[in-house]
């Protein structure tokens, strides 16, 4: 059975290992492709408000972040990141970890969840975020240099929270 629960430090490792494999890769997220270990400590586990893992047999099959999205006057915003270790993919991690998230959200006092990035060759994770009620708000044209299919749109999703 998988448990979600907030990362601690010792989780970091088996983190990492999904960190690695996912930004190496540089297809779905805007951070530099050779980012080293201590790099990816501070933007998963040091930056974000809250860190959580999705662990069964003391594996960790994903991984999520949570932090406002902006200081200040947007500060009841926030902004997530996901991150599903690719032998566990397809098994709704990813949808249990967004799902917890907003639950989580809330319970911090946001009032909303935006992606600021999402690339539109990522249709897996677009087709999730629609059904789970985010509505894309807007697109920036050629705004991401993927390595395999050039530059792609990318795509700005929001979803109110609270009434």
């Amino acid at each position: 059975m998988i448990e979600l629960r907030q990362a601690i430090d010792s989780d970091f490792s088996q983190i990492w290992l999904i960190f690695h494999e996912i930004i190496e890769a540089g297809t779905t997220y805007a951070i530099e492709r050779d980012t080293d270990e201590a790099g990816a400590m501070l933007i998963w586990m040091k930056m974000p408000q809250e860190t959580w893992v999705a662990v069964e047999d003391e594996v960790v099959l994903g991984t999520y972040y949570i932090k406002p999205n902006q200081a200040g006057g947007g500060a009841h915003v926030c902004n997530c990141g996901y991150m599903v270790k690719s032998s566990a993919q397809g098994r709704g991690i990813a949808r249990m970890m967004c799902e917890q998230s907003q639950v989580r959200a809330v319970e911090l006092g946001f009032r909303a969840m935006q992606f600021n990035f999402v690339l539109a060759s990522n249709v897996k994770a677009i087709r999730l975020w629609l059904k789970l009620g985010f509505k894309q708000v807007g697109r920036l044209p050629k705004a991401f240099e993927h390595p395999n299919e050039g530059f792609v749109d990318v795509l700005l999703m929001f979803k109110g929270l609270v009434q």
